[in-house]
């Protein structure tokens, strides 16, 4: 950021005087008398009077051009360096068919689970502006949707992408927690940690969860978990010869997994039930998981009064050489 300063600013209040100088001189000149006004006549009075003003015009734009030289302008350019201790953060999110349950509520319409979550995770993102975040999906398999960046716009751009099944149906808990490991183990950061949101129970994948969970601790890894989804029953919308039409399934979340994996790695285990205990969840993990940050200003200045005082000794220069050349001539 640049801007513009003065280092002695009280210094411009001297323009004040500037007027009265200018009324002074005018007085002054209306009491010249001269030797023939019969050579006056002769003169063209509009361009005498240019001419006779022309070195007083000159001589107060160069006060006026000392003045501010000595109130020492200065151009500035101030740097704002951020030391900062940010957290890894890996957000793993379920992304299998049953992600698609109509529980939640957003503006009175029924919404499904992985719009709600986009939206949440969206701004959870936005307020971690030191930190490196990552993403990892997972549903039969797990991948790296998007590595760990300190770009924002690229995390939610992936973010927004997010579709159901895209990760297959199933659910492979224990995949997602070894991967995002994968992506945390050989960081040397202040703090690491996963963000493992699911609906389901752990049925797919070469580890389980209980076995990555004691990866993560081994490796320092804090890992969060959260069970998303209504108690009971959630309704769901299905294609049928008879056009798309809901039907309801039995909610299966498998929280004693959840909360052991979360004991395991000295973190805690969340249910969120609608949109509002979904965002007090994050809330609450952004409260736990704070980054260090502390900011050091840099200014720096480049003088500019020999700028002014140039051009001011240049104007001097030309009212002498005007008062003693052509001027001198004048009757």
């Amino acid at each position: 950021m640049t801007f513009f300063r003065f280092d002695d600013p009280w210094l411009l209040l001297t323009l004040a005087l500037i007027p009265i100088l200018i009324m002074r001189e005018r007085s002054i000149a209306n009491t010249i008398n001269y030797s023939s006004l019969s050579s006056l006549k002769a003169v063209n009075q509009h361009r005498y009077k240019v001419l006779i003003l022309t070195p007083t015009i000159l001589k107060f734009i160069a006060i006026t051009l000392f003045i501010i030289a000595f109130a020492r302008p200065q151009e500035g350019s101030k740097r704002t360096e951020i030391l900062s201790q940010g957290v890894d953060i890996i957000l793993a999110i379920d992304t299998s068919g049953s992600m698609q349950a109509l529980d939640f509520e957003k503006n009175d319409s029924q919404v499904t689970r992985l719009s709600v979550v986009k939206d949440v995770v969206a701004e959870f993102v936005k307020n971690r502006e030191i930190d490196r975040i990552g993403m990892v999906v997972f549903g039969a398999n797990a991948f790296t949707q998007c590595p760990l960046t300190l770009d924002q716009n690229i995390l939610l751009s992936f973010l927004d992408k997010l579709k159901t099944g895209m990760a297959g149906d199933a659910t492979a808990i224990g995949s997602a927690v070894g991967i995002s490991i994968r992506r945390l183990k050989d960081l040397k950061s202040k703090s690491k940690v996963i963000i493992l949101l699911t609906d389901g129970r752990n049925n797919s994948g070469p580890i389980s969860p209980l076995q990555a969970a004691e990866i993560a601790k081994s490796l320092g890894i804090k890992v969060y978990t959260i069970g998303i989804g209504k108690h009971g029953k959630a309704p769901f919308l299905v294609d049928s010869i008879f056009g798309k039409r809901l039907i309801y399934q039995n909610v299966d979340i498998d929280e004693d997994v959840l909360k052991n994996i979360s004991k395991i790695t000295d973190a805690t285990y969340f249910r969120a039930t609608d949109l509002k205990s979904l965002k007090d969840i994050y809330k609450q993990i952004d409260r736990l998981e704070k980054s260090e940050a502390k900011s050091l200003d840099h200014s720096e200045y480049k003088e500019l009064f020999h700028y002014f005082l140039i051009s001011g000794l240049i104007l001097i220069l030309i009212e002498i050489i005007s008062l003693n050349s052509f001027l001198r001539r004048l009757p």
